[in-house]
């Protein structure tokens, strides 16, 4: 009898455990740093929103709807206006004003569910009118194309972070998984992030190396993020935050949020995806392709070779260390739900948070601990970035530096 009652009293702390996440979310919704929705819409249907309505069920194609986002409590979402690094120059900018059109179209589409968002006044509006807060961010340097016009121009179109690189090396950031370059940010790369400060834009260093995340922590006036990676020590993945880095969150006032995709949260996911990458090249297709074509190779390769799964444990584990090492005050979530090809178990979809949240509130994280890493570090992040710009906007004008002024070359050198 004693394994029935086990099961019983572990089942009964389960339900009180969602429970007391239910009631949470209800006053402190999840905030999550980055959702590729706006990416795969463009590779699934040419952005033809009629084709995904995602006012109705579409998790036969998408990780993302509007019903499964209020099931998971999500208050805010950071779109992801991502473009491949592939693109370069004027095309990637292109490309970018096509995400962002897409996102306002969305907008457009569902005002009853989604609320355009620039600001933290504006998030805690959404918030009490019930609707989600929707706000972008540019996936990757290569987007303003060295331009730091670009940069303010997507700003003022509503983009509130710059992750400063992709997959790629830009011309003044080194990316994690690309080969050094740059050693970190060049002097155009500091001045970037600068000019980022100055209009308030968000510097997100999720995807640059550990030395570029170093000298941006030493440039920065403003707080920065992390939109989407977990704890180096916990997954040895150059896409995730090393320990010396997240120890400095505190004095910089940032924050880290946890990325669900296997790759960079379980050990054993690491190799295996390499070779499951490798097979897509294989085929002929891209590893980020999420077209039904190339999910049908990916699920072929699975069953071949059946690939480590990762858990809701899993990333809870990552930001128990994350919130050990840099503080409760400083981590956050940032799913990247349709950006990747699979999820953990238990965290299948954009309705999963309360999974992760009952994890964490079972192992003694306090509502105050969840509020925080839900709602409040966020929406803080955001309103100390905006009072960041409003001082420095007053004692400085935009910066007409080019990367020729200050790297010693232009965008035309084919190294750039």
């Amino acid at each position: 009898m004693s394994g029935v009652t086990d099961a019983s009293t572990a089942s009964t702390a389960a339900s009180a455990a969602l429970a007391a996440v239910q009631d949470l979310l209800r006053e402190f919704p999840v905030v999550d740093g980055h959702n590729d929705l706006p990416y795969a819409l463009r590779e699934q249907v040419g952005y033809d929103l009629d084709r995904r309505d995602v006012a109705a069920d579409q998790s036969a194609h998408l990780h993302t709807d509007l019903p499964r986002l209020r099931r998971g409590g999500v208050g805010a979402q950071f779109w992801s206006v991502y473009v491949r690094a592939e693109l370069a120059g004027d095309a990637a900018v292109s490309a970018t004003l096509e995400q962002i059109d897409c996102v306002e179209r969305l907008l457009a589409r569902y005002p009853d569910a989604l609320a355009p968002a620039r600001s933290a006044a504006d998030m805690e509006r959404a918030r009490s009118e019930g609707r989600i807060a929707s706000l972008m961010g540019a996936e990757g340097g290569h987007s303003i194309a060295c331009s730091l016009g670009t940069l303010r121009a997507l700003y003022r179109l509503g983009v509130r972070y710059l992750t400063l690189t992709h997959n790629h090396n830009v011309p003044w950031a080194d990316s994690a998984t690309d080969e050094p370059a740059a050693g970190g940010l060049t002097a155009f790369g500091r001045e970037v992030v600068r000019e980022m400060n100055r209009i308030g834009m968000l510097v997100d260093l999720s995807h640059v190396a550990a030395t570029t995340m170093r000298d941006a922590l030493d440039t920065t006036e403003a707080p920065v993020i992390f939109s989407h990676s977990s704890a180096r020590a916990v997954c040895d993945h150059p896409r995730n935050i090393p320990d010396d880095v997240l120890e400095r969150l505190p004095a910089n006032g940032g924050v880290a949020m946890a990325t669900f995709v296997p790759k960079f949260v379980l050990p054993a996911a690491v190799d295996w995806t390499a070779a499951a990458d490798a097979d897509l090249r294989a085929h002929g297709f891209h590893p980020l392709d999420r077209t039904a074509e190339a999910r049908a190779v990916h699920r072929a390769f699975e069953a071949a070779h059946p690939r480590p799964v990762a858990t809701v444990a899993t990333v809870a584990d990552h930001l128990d260390h994350m919130r050990e090492v840099a503080g409760i005050d400083h981590v956050g979530i940032g799913g990247d739900y349709d950006g990747t090809a699979f999820t953990p178990d238990g965290l299948a979809d954009v309705a999963s948070y309360p999974n992760l949240l009952a994890e964490l509130h079972t192992r003694g994280w306090s509502r105050a601990d969840l509020a925080k890493l839900t709602w409040r570090n966020a929406v803080r992040v955001v309103g100390a970035a905006e009072d960041v710009a409003r001082d420095l906007g007053a004692r400085r004008g935009p910066s007409l530096a080019t990367l020729a002024d200050l790297d010693g070359r232009g965008r035309s050198d084919p190294d750039s």
